[in-house]
């Protein structure tokens, strides 16, 4: 099981102590991240097992957890993980459960990459959230917002991305670097100290979006492929 390792002395991070909590806790003060820790019952190694071998990123409905033929403890975990997600779609949410074997890398990442890998912030037209609990697997890890700087912002990213844009550093250009998703993505700092989310935890976190009283959660996706385990993990 990975722990849950949080920056200590960091006020952007709030703990809660139930789901409601979570729900209803609003974003503000300068907090873009709400944890529940939790530590769950049941065998989620099992359910990756039957699962079997895979590519890419599969989506699990109900009926094809529920026809695994797995131990009470794979039941265990996953009634756990149905549970979970009906209580974000009592919320008016469209939450997924993923088995991720691999996620897809940028093949020409140029000056700034854009794959879930690179620390990142999620963003949106409305406010808005995203939830996610990793089960099993390695986690999500986060990056402190004072030891993050946009790579937009590195002066020679930034010349090169003006090269590739072919123009002034003006409002187009920002509207180029917004349409390519480049302003969204970030470079630890040299003191950085990447944080896990841990394993059972669910989180709900910030996104870039208009309005938004608090500045965006930076994360990103942990390593993937044949010399990780998949990846069990609820998103919305």
């Amino acid at each position: 099981m990975i722990p849950l390792d949080l920056p200590a002395n960091y006020p952007r991070i709030r703990v809660v102590q139930s789901f409601q909590e979570l729900a209803t806790t609003r974003f503000a003060d300068g907090i873009n991240a709400l944890c529940w820790p939790r530590t769950l019952a049941g065998d989620f190694a099992e359910v990756v097992e039957r699962l079997g071998s895979g590519e890419g990123i599969i989506t699990l409905d109900e009926a094809r957890l529920r026809r695994l033929p797995v131990s009470a403890a794979g039941r265990m975990a996953i009634d756990q993980m149905l549970e979970d997600r009906r209580l974000l779609s009592a919320l008016d949410l469209d939450p997924v459960l993923n088995c991720i074997y691999g996620y897809p890398r940028d093949e020409n990442p140029g000056p700034v990459p854009t794959d879930v890998f690179s620390f990142h912030a999620d963003s949106a037209t409305v406010e808005t959230y995203t939830w996610l609990c990793t089960y099993h697997g390695l986690p999500s890890e986060g990056l402190r917002n004072d030891e993050a700087i946009r790579r937009v912002d590195l002066p020679a990213t930034r010349a090169e991305l003006l090269r590739l844009f072919g123009g002034p550093d003006d409002a187009r250009f920002l509207d180029w670097l917004n349409e390519h998703c480049y302003d969204l993505h970030y470079a630890p700092t040299a003191q950085a100290r990447p944080f896990s989310f841990g394993w059972g935890n669910l989180w709900r976190i910030a996104v870039e979006c208009p309005d938004s009283p608090v500045p965006p959660c930076i994360h990103r996706a942990p390593e993937s492929g044949p010399e990780h385990p998949p990846r069990l993990l609820l998103i919305s």
